[in-house]
Formats: C-alpha cells, sequence, structure tokens
C-alpha cells in the first residue's frame, strides 16, 4: 500500500503533513476518513499563539465543537516540536475528536500527554503566516484538506 501524506490547501498555498499511522493509527484513520468526507474544507485556526500552537478543526470555529466521534488516546515519546502535527482534546486523555494544533515551536510539555499523528514536511513557512489571535480577528482557513498518496 502507497504511503499517504494530508495537504492543508491554505489561502497562501499548501502545507503538506506526513502521517504517522507508527505512533497513532486509529488518529490518523480518522484524520484521513474526515479529510476525504471534506469535513476540514473551509475550518478556520480558532487558537494561533506565536511561539505555541496554531489550533484548527472545529466546525463551529470556537474550540468548543468536534465531529461527534472521539478517538482514544495514542500517546508516544515521540517530541512536540516545531511543525508537530498532534491532536487537542479536552480533560478527557480519550477526548480527542476533530481539533488538532499544529507546533509552531518546541513545546516539550505537551509531550506524553497529546497525541502526535503527524509532521508537517512543507509548507512550515505558510503556517507561520496564519493571523494570531484567540479568535484572530481574521482567522486563517483551511481551503481545503486533501489526502494522497505518494
Amino acid at each position: 500500500m502507497a504511503e499517504e501524506q494530508l495537504v492543508f490547501t491554505l489561502d497562501n498555498g499548501d502545507v503538506t503533513i506526513k502521517l504517522r499511522p507508527d505512533l497513532a493509527p486509529k488518529h490518523v484513520a480518522r484524520i484521513t476518513e474526515m479529510a476525504k468526507e471534506g469535513f476540514y474544507d473551509g475550518l478556520t485556526f480558532h487558537r494561533v499563539i506565536e511561539g505555541f500552537v496554531a489550533q484548527g478543526g472545529c466546525p463551529n470555529g470556537t474550540g468548543m465543537g468536534g465531529s461527534g466521534v472521539n478517538i482514544p488516546a495514542e500517546f508516544s515519546p515521540e517530541p512536540h516540536v516545531r511543525g508537530t502535527m498532534s491532536m487537542a482534546r479536552a480533560q478527557d486523555p480519550d477526548s480527542a475528536s476533530s481539533q488538532f494544533f499544529i507546533c509552531l515551536d518546541a513545546v516539550p510539555f505537551l509531550d506524553n500527554q497529546y497525541t502526535v499523528w503527524g509532521e508537517v514536511i512543507s509548507g512550515m513557512d505558510l503556517v507561520d503566516e496564519i493571523p494570531k489571535g484567540e479568535p484572530p480577528v481574521v482567522a486563517g482557513k483551511i481551503v481545503k484538506a486533501s489526502v494522497v498518496e505518494v
């Protein structure tokens, strides 16, 4: 089977994400399923903090929504470094649904507490340009999420 990558087309170009089913097979399966269904298309980055994370994947743009399906935690020792893709969640470790974050810098205090499921391999400069804020005045958005075979 060919390896798959996730591509987020933002307003300013494409961000390519290497998926890590070796670390989080359930998360990768669910995220790619949602991407193929168009779930992420048009969603915004509702929480973008300089030197920390860009968070998106909330269907209502507030950080309070999800897909209606939770994914059990798949924590690993993989570090949260610049470009890491990881799942947002509530207090319950098994509450990840559709929201994710992209680490804008190394964030070691998140290690072993959130599920790492991918890494940005191109377009991190575009991620850096996502408007900052909680929420941003004008939120950056995912125009389209695509799963591609490589």
